[in-house]
């Protein structure tokens, strides 16, 4: 190659690279961001909104569902279920819907068995336009009746979608995972039998996207596995048997000495699987039961937390291979008020953290675990099922009343402004560039400054 041809390679290559870093920067294309922390880096959406204020458009929802959306360029994606009137008499091996208070510290402790599900779902993935909030297509996945029933506070679209730019996949868990292009062209669809969970709690781990694989974890009181799936085809390259029960957390991928590996976090143990075969290549026990939060990975290290009846967050060294329980790999660690159903957030050098399903804010240096500081309340945003999100140096806090408190990013705990929204919000915000979405249970919400 010559000299010209090579400064020319090299030309093109960087204009690639930047429009690539651009696209990146203009979505929130998985649950916690394109980095899974839960940050928007670049972002400064409004500080303050209301029913009034700072809307740039406000969407009835379709269905029923917390799925948190996701965006990429100009087309927002997220999964609902909708209620149809078509009834069956009975449903095979139906479990029934328990019942249980709303809210509470660990989102409703006394139960009741209620009837099995007899109504028809239509289980959809929607796409709206950003700029508008217009639906542009919605697809049906699968119809079928819900084999089990929900907790009272939950429902049967609580996993998110998850997009590379090309395609969009979403899972149902018991009703399957689907994969289409963006313009709702259905690509695949593939069925990993039906999870029997806690108590039928209900639903909810999103996939994680690795390459060109899609790693799914099945974890209920049956046969739990974790699945790597080839996600152009829908082929499953690998599944690994899982001695856990139910747990609800998402997959984290990170990169370690140039291999990849999938951190699931669960009651039994933290493990990390090798993604091109899928054997454990770590594992550390230490969280409680129930576990939902999302690990965060930062500084050489993944954080994982959980908070049902007991507490945990540790901080373990990435590299390392074997059993890690109780070495120095789990670099620090604190045993009181960690969360139950939000995910920490990692922004610079600081990790945030909610008591149980309460906004009580814990901050720590991530880098040495140094509180700075401890149970500070939010007393307006009540209970919390959302995770928090960050930009300009600000951390987003969204309740299940439509209350979203804002902090700074500090080692200070300082409340910024208080926002109400005539909505419930079990979604976790979004951010991209200069906008803040947030997905209620009745209105999808734009929020950019006017």
């Amino acid at each position: 190659m010559t000299r010209l041809a090579t400064l020319v390679a090299a030309a093109v290559f960087l204009c690639i690279l930047s429009a690539e870093a651009e696209s990146t920067e203009d979505c929130w294309p998985i649950w916690r961001g394109s980095d899974s922390t839960g940050v928007a880096p670049k972002a400064n959406p409004p500080l303050e909104w209301s029913e009034t204020k700072n809307i740039k458009w406000k969407r009835k929802t379709i269905g029923y569902g917390s799925s948190t959306p996701i965006i990429w360029a100009d087309k927002i994606f997220y999964l609902t279920a909708i209620k149809t009137d078509k009834k069956v008499a009975s449903v095979p091996n139906a479990q029934p819907r328990m019942e249980g208070r709303s809210g509470g510290r660990a989102g409703g402790r006394s139960f009741r068995g209620g009837g099995a599900p007899t109504n028809v779902y239509k289980f959809d993935v929607v796409c709206l336009d950003r700029n508008t909030g217009d639906t542009l297509w919605r697809k049906t996945a699968c119809e079928a009746v819900p084999h089990e029933g929900h907790h009272s506070t939950g429902n049967y679209a609580s996993y998110s979608p998850l997009t590379d730019g090309d395609h969009v996949w979403a899972s149902f868990g018991s009703r399957g995972v689907h994969c289409y292009d963006l313009e709702g062209n259905h690509k695949w669809s593939r069925d990993l039998g039906k999870l029997q969970i806690k108590m039928s709690f209900g639903e909810g781990a999103t996939p994680a996207l690795a390459g060109d694989v899609l790693i799914v974890v099945m974890d209920h009181e049956g046969d739990s596995a974790v699945y790597a799936i080839d996600k152009l085809t829908g082929e499953v390259l690998w599944k690994k048997p899982r001695d856990e029960n139910t747990s609800w957390s998402t997959p984290l991928v990170v990169t370690v000495g140039g291999k990849q590996q999938a951190i699931v976090s669960a009651t039994g143990a933290i493990r990390a699987y090798d993604i091109k075969t899928g054997d454990v290549v770590w594992q550390c026990s230490g969280m409680t039961g129930n576990v939902i939060p999302h690990p965060v990975a930062g500084f050489g290290m993944v954080f994982c937390a959980s908070g049902f009846r007991g507490n945990a967050m540790l901080a373990i060294e990435l590299g390392r291979t074997g059993n890690l329980t109780g070495s120095d790999a789990v670099k620090w660690q604190v045993k009181e008020a960690t969360p139950y159903v939000p995910s920490p957030i990692l922004y610079g050098d600081k990790i945030y953290v909610c008591s149980t399903n309460r906004a009580v804010i814990s901050c720590y240096n991530a880098k040495t675990g140094k509180l700075n500081f401890l149970k500070q309340p939010l007393d307006a945003v009540g209970d919390i099922y959302a995770s928090p999100v960050g930009a300009a140096d600000r951390i987003y806090f969204a309740g299940r009343s439509g209350t979203t408190q804002v902090i700074r990013n500090s080692e200070t705990f300082e409340i910024l402004a208080t926002n109400v929204l005539e909505d419930e919000i079990d979604a976790s915000p979004v951010i991209v560039g200069d906008e803040i979405f947030l997905k209620g249970k009745n209105n999808l919400y734009c929020i950019a400054a006017g």
